[in-house]
């Protein structure tokens, strides 16, 4: 490949950009949300499970993948396991791309929160109807929702347009530790209401008999592909810049843990401040219910004026959350960037293509949160099948061939066992029964409509949508496959010493 390879400058840099792939609005935004709709203690079981048995074994995998390789997601399938598997890296490519299409709107709405805090928007004194308005009439405005998502995937395509070093790297070494400073800030005033701890015992309620739903398990598997970065090709693509002495089950175990732990925070930020601010149980127990995609936005805003210096607070935590935004959305354009660059193309142009295409298919879910909400209910499943696909790279490579030669390197602080390899050969089966289990239990729940391919929530539209990327991924199989380039392979195993 004629590309200059590009690298990290530190490891410190790397697991900083790593965190900042997985600390996002993921875990701000879609998280308290999530559990809040799925029960709370329940939930946080089985989504623990899911970082032990499917996020870190998958991001451990694709980092290796990527360190082989020296390629993007499709290259990388098309060396590792043979060029008739290309479409695998297509599909985990597509999958990575629609994702940032709506993440920039998200993006957007938390630079508006920014400055309407800046503003003096939120008051004491406002109740959960008067933010709830402010929400409504902020996200059924699409001359501000449409610009905001511009302005949102161009500044991230300025940083990708400086490469790894200059841009993402140095980005995230302030982002990161910034936002978990205001995260425990948030946190700690939260818990400080009156009525706060009803929230920390929904969070942590051990009913353990709703485990016996499968739709929290299947939320519990997405949420942690979806935060963590598993299955989105992140790690596949800044594997490529690391240096060749990298302790790849030590970063990966970082990257895992430091999620979760950005993920707690924000739920004991948000949870006890729904259970204290909301005006009756009957008004909490709807919006726990209701996985309101704007329930960060909306119980914040009334958090933060309670508090000295509120609006000053507001500002900089809603800052603090277009940063972690960013931080998420630099590695979404990388992963096509990367792909684009294989192909020969220059990473000033491969950015301003990619950041156009973000910026045209965004705009449905700017207009409308409804689609948004049917992208983020897709695609996550989407993320599963990404994992999927992994693991059956790994597999067919040799899963203790990896484990051993490239992952237990002389220089690794982790050691790890064969339990990673159980849990990748287990991945199809979790896979069927998680999703396979959802599906049946789906159709029962809506007979009428389950196949409908325009429902917001249907299996209908999951298959329709997934038939359409597989076909896509599929026909351009040969194409992508002949038009990669060659990698530059980092060969960090155990002969290398």
């Amino acid at each position: 490949m004629s590309q200059k390879k590009e690298q990290w400058g530190s490891r410190w840099g790397f697991i900083a950009a790593s965190m900042g792939m997985a600390i996002g609005t993921g875990n701000i935004w879609r998280f308290p949300r999530v559990v809040a709709s799925n029960g709370g203690g329940p939930f946080l079981i089985a989504w623990t499970i899911a970082l032990f048995v499917w996020a870190i074994p998958l991001l451990m995998g694709e980092m290796v993948m990527g360190r082989k390789t020296g390629l993007g997601t499709i290259g990388a399938f098309r060396d590792f396991v043979g060029k008739k598997f290309t479409w695998m890296g297509t599909w985990i490519c597509a999958v990575c791309l629609l994702i940032m299409a709506y993440y920039a709107v998200v993006m957007g709405w938390c630079f508006k929160y920014f400055t309407l805090a800046l503003s003096g928007a939120f008051k004491a004194g406002m109740t959960t109807t008067d933010t709830q308005a402010i929400w409504d009439t902020f996200t059924t405005s699409p001359w501000q929702t449409i610009p905001l998502h511009f302005v949102s995937i161009m500044v991230a395509g300025i940083i990708i347009y400086k490469g790894v070093n200059d841009g993402i790297e140095k980005a995230c070494k302030v982002m990161i530790p910034t936002l978990f400073v205001l995260l425990i800030g948030a946190a700690i005033r939260s818990l400080t209401l009156p009525g706060a701890l009803k929230g920390l015992e929904y969070l942590f309620n051990p009913d353990f008999s709703l485990l016996s739903n499968p739709k929290i398990w299947l939320e519990a598997f997405t949420q942690a592909a979806w935060s963590t970065g598993a299955g989105w090709g992140f790690i596949i693509t800044y594997a490529v810049y690391t240096k060749k002495k990298e302790d790849v089950a030590g970063n990966c175990m970082i990257m895992g843990f430091g999620n979760n732990v950005g993920s707690l925070l924000a739920g004991i930020t948000i949870l006890p401040a729904i259970f204290a601010l909301s005006p009756s149980q009957e008004f909490t127990s709807e919006v726990l219910a209701s996985g309101n995609t704007g329930l960060t936005f909306i119980y914040l805003a009334q958090l933060f004026p309670t508090m000295p210096a509120g609006n000053i607070i507001a500002a900089g935590f809603f800052l603090c959350m277009t940063i972690a935004a960013l931080s998420s959305l630099l590695p979404m354009i990388e992963v096509g960037v990367r792909n684009l660059m294989d192909a020969g193309f220059t990473r000033k142009k491969a950015t301003v293509l990619i950041v156009a295409f973000g910026m045209i298919v965004g705009v449905p879910s700017a207009y409308s949160v409804s689609f948004l909400d049917n992208q983020d209910w897709v695609l996550g499943i989407g993320l599963l099948v990404s994992g999927l696909l992994i693991a059956f790279a790994l597999i067919k490579y040799g899963v203790e061939n990896i484990r051993t030669k490239y992952i237990n390197t002389p220089w690794s602080d982790f050691k790890i066992g064969k339990w990673w390899s159980v849990c990748v050969k287990l991945f199809p089966v979790m896979f069927t029964i998680l999703t396979g289990w959802w599906m049946l239990k789906a159709i029962g729940w809506s007979p009428d409509s389950w196949w409908k391919p325009f429902e917001t929530f249907s299996v209908g539209t999951i298959i329709f949508q997934f038939a359409l990327y597989v076909a896509f991924a599929m026909a351009t199989n040969n194409l992508f496959s002949n038009s990669i380039g060659e990698g530059i392979h980092i060969r960090a195993t155990k002969g290398d010493e």
